[in-house]
């Protein structure tokens, strides 16, 4: 019996070492992906005049992956320096009507008895 106390207390002290590294990757990802992003933030702040960045924030509340998607462009573009200017509310404009999903008219056509 004592033998499987050792065990038990063991597998326990196993377990619970895995648990405890398993949570300081996780912090040590989560760390990384902070940096990250504030490394992006930095850099649209940068590249961005105020007046795109404040569209831009607007905009990521209806549509987080369009937003997502022309952030990853713009600092792709600004690391390989193929930036020329600063991009500006009149840009961001322009950018994002290309890259907004497409709106869908949506026509309602009655059929039926004529109302002579």
């Amino acid at each position: 019996m004592p033998e499987d106390d050792d065990e038990l207390a063991a597998l326990r002290k196993r377990k619970l070492m895995e648990m405890q590294s398993q949570q300081q990757q996780m912090a040590a990802v989560h760390e990384q992906q902070q940096a990250m992003e504030g490394q992006k933030q930095a850099i649209l702040r940068g590249i961005m005049t105020p007046d795109a960045r404040e569209r831009l924030g607007r905009v990521k509340t209806a549509y987080p992956d369009v937003v997502a998607e022309i952030e990853r462009e713009l600092v792709m573009l600004a690391t390989s320096g193929r930036l020329g200017q600063k991009i500006d509310d009149e840009t961001m404009k322009n950018l994002l009507s290309k890259m907004m999903p497409k709106k869908h008219d949506i026509k309602i056509v009655r059929r039926g008895r004529d109302s002579h």
